[in-house]
């Protein structure tokens, strides 16, 4: 049995079928925005509900930050920090090596942003995320 369904077949050399698929943790209403981080052997993912990043490692599980600003997409710059955007606070923020969080975007011509979503880090060090209008009346 395959626990992996392909819906357009250029992307089937993308997929290993026979990869396990293991459970990591468990409890989470709803959890979102995953990131390895790679060079601390760990995984960062948001407990959105919870209003928390939690970390994985082999060492166990461990709230990352808390409280998170309801986090949801994360990624890395090129640098290896951590970009995050936070529905709670609108904005998109990067995590300095010494843990402050500095604000990227929290607006666009005078508008605040709605709900960043999903974010990537381009080659070039330009952020692109999502902002839609989740919550937002």
């Amino acid at each position: 049995m395959s626990f992996f369904e392909v819906h357009d077949p250029a992307f089937a050399r993308f997929v290993m079928f026979n990869a396990p698929v293991k459970r990591l943790a468990t409890g989470f209403d709803w959890a979102e925005g995953p990131v390895w981080i790679g060079d601390q052997n760990c995984l960062l993912f948001s407990d959105i509900p919870s209003n928390r990043i939690m970390r994985w490692s082999e060492d166990g599980l461990s709230v990352f930050r808390s409280p998170s600003n309801y986090s949801n997409g994360h990624t890395r710059d090129g640098q290896g920090r951590l970009v995050s955007c936070e529905h709670g606070a609108r904005r998109v923020t990067r995590t300095e090596w010494d843990g402050s969080v500095t604000v990227i975007a929290d607006g666009y011509q005078g508008k605040p942003l709605n709900s960043p979503n999903d974010v990537v880090v381009a080659k070039d060090g330009a952020i692109w995320f999502t902002d839609p209008h989740y919550g937002i009346g």
